[in-house]
């Protein structure tokens, strides 16, 4: 009993002590990226890696979900002779919760793990290092412009992924379902509010912030060589997943606690 009890103190104490240097981690990343100098074309650099070239991947995951929700939303309302619901659920889950989420485990899947390997391979290769030698601060300079990125650019993906989706759940009712085209756009308008958009597009923000954070995170705090990276890399795409969940839950209570 008294083995059990602590190995659990050891788990607990474990795990706060990994939010503490979590919180350090991110006091360090902020406060040097307030200070100058501001290094822009590393922000640029990032705003594409991070950004554009997730747009395929998001833009099909969208495109896919919207036409499966709309024949899922078919069948189900068909039971009920409700299929005229279509339109309006459809637009509502993918701003509100599908397009943000989606989006954003996407990209963490992708993005996390690159941040990772690169930083975790820069860590063990002893070049971050170098950069405090040359009197450059590795968080101005490896890990504000990721975050600024991944901040700026996940609003845009989900806001494109968002239309992508929309779109597929329109070719699907309209092709395979029945549903004609001006009412299926009049429907979808008149149901959706601007709140449910910018919810998602906060959500969005929220979500880069986690993904470059925990990409960052693990991967500069990386050791042990190439197995190293390895646990790194893992280790950032599953607990910018878990966060992104986590974060999501807790939002969705903030944003629509009437």
């Amino acid at each position: 009993m008294v083995n059990f009890v602590a190995q659990i103190g050891r788990v607990v104490l474990a795990f706060l002590e990994e939010i503490g240097r979590l919180s350090l981690f991110t006091k360090n990343a902020m406060f040097a990226g307030m200070l100058p100098p501001f290094y822009l074309r590393q922000v640029f650099d990032q705003l594409v890696r991070i950004g554009y070239n997730s747009l395929p991947v998001v833009g099909l995951t969208a495109f896919f979900t919207g036409g499966v929700l709309a024949l899922q939303i078919y069948i189900g309302g068909s039971r009920f002779n409700a299929e005229s619901v279509v339109p309006s659920i459809v637009s509502l889950a993918i701003t509100r919760e599908l397009g943000p989420v989606l989006a954003g485990l996407m990209v963490a899947g992708r993005v996390a793990a690159a941040i990772a390997a690169e930083l975790g391979t820069m860590r063990v290769t002893e070049q971050i290092d170098a950069l405090t030698t040359l009197s450059t601060n590795p968080y101005r300079y490896l890990v504000m412009p990721r975050l600024m990125a991944a901040v700026i650019t996940l609003p845009i993906l989900v806001l494109i992924g968002d239309i992508i989706g929309v779109m597929g759940s329109y070719i699907v009712a309209t092709t395979s379902l029945g549903f004609n085209s001006g009412a299926f756009i009049r429907n979808m308008v008149d149901f959706l509010e601007v709140r449910d958009v910018v919810s998602g597009l906060i959500k969005a923000g929220v979500f880069g912030f986690i993904i470059a954070l925990m990409g960052c995170y693990h991967g500069f705090n990386s050791r042990g060589g190439a197995q190293g990276v390895g646990r790194a890399t893992t280790n950032a795409v599953v607990s910018a997943a878990i966060l992104i969940l986590a974060a999501n839950y807790a939002l969705t209570n903030i944003l629509f606690s009437e």
